[in-house]
């Protein structure tokens, strides 16, 4: 398009009447108009890029003076216009009316200023209407060069204009081609950039491609405006929802946090203005739909919607289960809190390489140090003492009864349910007492194992469809 503007240009500029003035050429008639060529050609910037046509006129009109200039030295008030419709160029200077010109630039001799103006006086200005010998080819190559500069200069306003208000969205576009381990994205009129920082590292794009991003910001950079976009964001997540969820697009639902390990796990926690709306529900969807539409747009990323409480341990519960947490240290200056879990339970609370625990910490915005739970270990005396106690708990048996059987090496029920009289007759203190400590032990064997088939009895088996899978 812009080999028009030396073509079309350079023809019309041709096309000037001739006048023996070494610098000035007085148009003697009206030229038969620019091509229609170098018309289209701004039409076309101005549909194509939203310029309009008076602004790239008036920069074709500036490059025109320019290149008079260059062409002829200093000239007075020398300008250039051309019409927009018909697309006539045509080039003035103000003379000064004297009786001999002494100077081309900037005097016009009264015989001449009286041809072209009949009433025209001495010392009077007349703008005369003029274009340089040669200036034909210079012209074009500064049209062209002033619309190309105004072209870049538009568009960069353009974008700055357009997407300085964006920041925060999301768009849609189509990979264009990679610079180093960044991604230049297309989205239609202009060019982003997703840098390497905000790519998911678990994603992999291909040119022609067509991705969702979310623009982070507009930066104005020493080459023009930038759109910058990021699909790492925690906030693009946050926005996937707002779109997604119409309770949080309303309002009834809040985000109140959420932290992300891009393309592995977010966790987003959220807060019901309303007490009849279940926020954790209404972000799952029905069968779970609406969360799958943005797991699928994440590529598979794992997501945990926790309800946000602003109790401290009712949310850190919330953000850490399924795990089951026993007890919290909590240092409200510090902001930091130590959970101690069982030892089946620890991994879980942790999760793979610290991620549950580190992005926990993150959505809560507290320190999060996640223990074992201390099991205080039972020594020999302890044994021997509830050994006592548990012989001594059945009826018949006395405590120091009790206390000789565990020493004599009888430290259960069980043990006891299977000796006999003579094994008991064996120890001093005890021989007499056999016959009734034997009759104890059986009796509480029988008792118990009463209660065993009396529980087994009242048990119901498998119902509904559980009892039609057995």
């Amino acid at each position: 398009m812009l080999a028009l503007i030396e073509v079309s240009l350079g023809n019309q500029l041709a096309e000037v009447g001739d006048y023996s003035a070494d610098f000035f050429i007085p148009l003697m008639g009206t030229t038969d108009g620019m091509n229609a060529e170098f018309l289209a050609v701004l039409e076309f910037w101005e549909r194509e890029k939203g310029i309009s046509k008076d602004v790239l006129v008036a920069a074709v009109e500036e490059a025109l003076v320019s290149a008079a200039k260059k062409a002829v030295g200093p000239a007075r008030n020398l300008r250039c216009t051309i019409d927009p419709k018909s697309g006539d160029i045509k080039a003035f200077a103000s003379l000064v009316v004297v009786e001999r010109a002494e100077s081309r630039h900037d005097q016009v001799s009264l015989a001449e200023a009286r041809r072209l103006r009949p009433g025209a006086q001495l010392g009077e200005e007349i703008e005369v209407e003029v274009t340089p010998s040669n200036f034909g080819r210079i012209a074009s190559q500064y049209a062209k060069q002033a619309l190309l500069q105004h072209i870049r200069k538009h568009e960069k306003q353009l974008i700055y204009t357009e997407f300085k208000d964006r920041t925060g969205d999301i768009v849609s576009g189509t990979v264009r081609r990679f610079e180093r381990s960044d991604v230049i994205i297309d989205l239609g009129r202009y060019e982003a950039l997703l840098p390497n920082r905000e790519r998911v590292p678990t994603e992999e794009y291909q040119i022609g491609e067509r991705i969702r991003c979310y623009v982070k910001a507009v930066e104005n950079t020493a080459h023009g405006p930038e759109i910058i976009l990021s699909r790492a964001d925690p906030q693009f997540v946050a926005k996937l929802f707002l779109l997604e969820v119409s309770e949080i697009n309303d309002g009834t639902i809040e985000i109140k946090a959420i932290a992300r390990e891009p393309g592995f796990r977010t966790k987003i926690a959220v807060h019901s203005r309303d007490e009849k709306v279940d926020p954790v529900g209404a972000c799952v969807g029905l069968r779970g739909q609406r969360v799958k539409n943005i797991v699928r747009e994440l590529n598979n990323e794992k997501v945990d919607i926790i309800k946000w409480d602003p109790n401290v341990k009712v949310f850190l519960t919330n953000a850490l289960a399924p795990a089951k947490l026993k007890s919290f240290e909590i240092d409200e200056a510090a902001r930091r809190v130590r959970i101690l879990a069982s030892e089946d339970q620890l991994s879980l609370a942790i999760g793979k390489r610290g991620q549950n625990a580190r992005l926990t910490s993150k959505l809560t915005g507290w320190q999060v140090d996640i223990d074992l739970e201390p099991v205080a270990k039972m020594g020999f005396e302890e044994k021997v003492a509830q050994a006592i106690q548990a012989i001594a708990a059945i009826p018949g048996i006395t405590e120091a009864q009790a206390d000789m059987l565990v020493h004599a090496g009888f430290l259960s029920l069980e043990d006891l349910a299977q000796v006999e009289s003579g094994d008991l007759a064996a120890i001093p203190q005890l021989a007499d007492q056999a016959p009734s400590i034997i009759e104890a032990v059986r009796a509480e064997v029988g008792r118990r194992g009463s209660q065993v088939t009396e529980t087994s009895e009242l048990s119901p088996g498998p119902v509904g469809s559980e009892a039609a899978s057995h």
